[in-house]
């Protein structure tokens, strides 16, 4: 069976160390190839700046910093991103209220779906 993410590279932005583990794993069962991940804004626009990603899922709320600076990175380069967030008041900025919300915690299932429907852009 084809996997959802084969060959893919995911970015994670988390900053809880449980939550990234467990979506590091959801990510290598759906097939990617690989998941770097960040805990902080700073170390998120790094990894965008010196690194591609076909996917990326984001923390709304990274220790009390939002992660909009990291959203307008992703969407510079046309890298589609899901949003995850402990929050029900989705604190979406401006022009991303369109985005994916996985509700944590979520299930494999629940990922699955959602990247599912992200527009991939295909493996070269």
């Amino acid at each position: 069976m084809d996997k959802l993410l084969c060959g893919r590279r995911a970015l994670v932005v988390e900053d809880e160390m449980l939550v990234l583990i467990m979506i590091e794993d959801m990510l290598a069962d759906l097939g990617c190839s690989s998941v770097a991940s960040a805990a902080t804004v700073g170390k998120a626009l790094t990894l965008i700046d010196t690194q591609a990603f076909d996917v990326a899922l984001l923390d709304i709320n990274l220790d009390g910093n939002d992660s909009h600076p990291v959203a307008d990175a992703l969407s510079a380069r046309g890298v589609p991103f899901v949003y995850a967030t402990g929050n029900s008041g989705h604190n979406l900025k401006d022009g991303y209220a369109g985005r994916p919300v996985l509700m944590k915690p979520f299930k494999f299932e629940d990922l699955a779906a959602t990247l599912g429907r992200l527009k991939l852009a295909p493996l070269e």
